[in-house]
């Protein structure tokens, strides 16, 4: 066993602190989530779907304490009043249509032969989830998962370590059993072990392509899925009929909320060349007016970055790009401390030579460059290992759906940015992994199809 230490942006001291399960008790947890699978699974679907609704209404009834909770953990405002939106409208969207979803696909019958596809749950799912969103991206397959008849063991990540014990309490709470929906705390070592041994009939992974890498490392011969969603350099493309305000504001928005911590934020940004010094102007007046500060103060509108080591990759990455030749355009806050607390920067004048334009920055830093023509916009956007989302700016709808066919990405945004729709699959390509989440193709990936062929005996 070892200890899994929180330690909290705001100060550097420790928030929490918990002990992670032997290999036995480890083992024996998914024994338990094992064991309770057929029985959920079982019960009449509205019967799961009223239970899993009320554990989410139980997480809400905890947000005053949330909140804070979050700031101390992870370092977002409590301006923002936490995630319970966004998972309520994830859950409730994948309540609504479950039903349609789970239902049998009718092949066909007749007097000789009835046949369909049925939807069965894999079995045991576990959920590895990230500390950035963390209430939101573990909702997105705890909640189908449930509703499908899986159990579900969720591990999350040691920056909001309590975050899964939350969610559990709440569950439990309301109704759901204790061995349906467990939190665990595991040491990496553990969770390989586990996912070697095939104690897992799905795996979803939210993290690092490292991350990543490792679960399906541990998982290779065992074939078990392994869904992944991992990192991004997201863009977004301003072309001149643009309305320029609600571009700079939601893109600059997308780079820099969460402090930039999102994975699917806005990274690089290409303005049309007739646009670029009103949008890069407007972009340098929004940053300048942040708050950097205390996320437990109402007045701060930009936290501390989750961990000192993230900042130090932003502000290395920053350091290089300058070096080359960008111009940064923020100067630097005087809550900036060279740690936790950094100033959130553009840059123009970069290249995709430059760190700060190809790798995963994951903090509040945008380089932001001029192109000519669409051509030039979709070469630059698809020159990245990752395709989570792109963000298109254009009063032509028609134009956009050209410009999203040709771009290597999992979500075309026109107009917005930096959103979920559950009812859209969440999903990537190159690597920012494989899989989906949300939608009738979440259920679809966390269950399984079960063929029947029915000869009827007809004398």
């Amino acid at each position: 066993m070892s200890t899994l230490t929180c330690i909290s942006p705001i100060n550097g001291s420790v928030f929490a602190t918990r002990e992670t399960l032997s290999v036995e008790d480890a083992r024996a947890a998914v024994d338990r989530a094992r064991g309770a699978q057929s029985e959920w699974a079982a019960r009449p679907l509205q019967e799961r779907i009223d239970l899993v609704l009320a554990g989410v209404a139980a997480v809400g009834a905890m947000n005053d304490e949330i909140v804070p909770e979050l700031a101390q953990m992870m370092g977002r405002p409590v301006r923002y009043g936490g995630e319970f939106g966004g998972f309520n409208e994830r859950a409730s969207y994948m309540a609504e249509i479950a039903e349609t979803s789970l239902a049998p696909i009718e092949v066909g019958e007749d007097a000789s032969f009835k046949r369909y596809i049925k939807r069965v749950p894999h079995g045991v799912v576990f959920v590895v989830a990230p500390w950035n969103y963390p209430y939101m991206t573990a909702i997105n397959t705890v909640a189908p998962a449930l509703i499908a008849g899986n159990t579900v063991v969720l591990k999350h990540a040691t920056q909001t370590l309590l975050v899964g014990e939350r969610m559990a309490r709440a569950f439990h709470e309301a109704g759901v059993p204790e061995n349906v929906f467990q939190n665990v705390f595991l040491d990496h070592a553990t969770t390989s072990k586990l996912i070697a041994e095939n104690s897992f009939d799905f795996i979803n992974f939210t993290g690092s392509v490292g991350g990543g890498a490792e679960m399906e490392r541990a998982a290779a011969g065992t074939f078990t899925g392994v869904g992944t969603e991992l990192g991004g350099k997201d863009p977004g493309y301003v072309m001149e009929d643009a309305d320029l305000d609600a571009a700079v504001e939601t893109l600059i928005d997308g780079a820099m909320f969460n402090s930039g911590q999102c994975c699917c934020g806005i990274e690089r940004i290409y303005v049309h060349e007739s646009l670029f010094d009103s949008f890069l102007a407007k972009a340098i007046e929004i940053v300048k007016n942040y708050k950097l500060g205390n996320p437990l103060e109402s007045e701060t509108t930009i936290g501390p970055m989750a961990n000192k080591r993230f900042a130090d990759e932003v502000r290395a990455q920053i350091s290089e790009a300058v070096a080359a030749g960008a111009t940064a355009h923020i100067p630097t806050f005087e809550q900036d401390d060279g740690g936790t607390y950094l100033t959130p920067q553009i840059l123009t004048n970069v290249t995709h030579d430059m760190r700060v334009m190809k790798e995963e920055s994951f903090g509040p830093v945008v380089g932001i460059m001029p192109v000519s023509s669409d051509d030039e916009a979709i070469a630059l956007m698809n020159d990245s290992e990752f395709g989570l989302t792109a963000s298109l700016w254009t009063r032509d709808v028609d134009r956009a759906e050209r410009v999203g066919d040709q771009i290597e990405t999992g979500t075309v945004f026109l107009n917005r940015a930096d959103y979920l729709d559950p009812g859209l699959c969440w999903t990537g390509c190159k690597n920012t992994g494989r899989g989906g989440g949300l939608s009738v193709i979440g259920y679809h990936n966390l269950t399984r199809p079960k063929s029947f062929h029915l000869k009827k005996v007809t004398s």
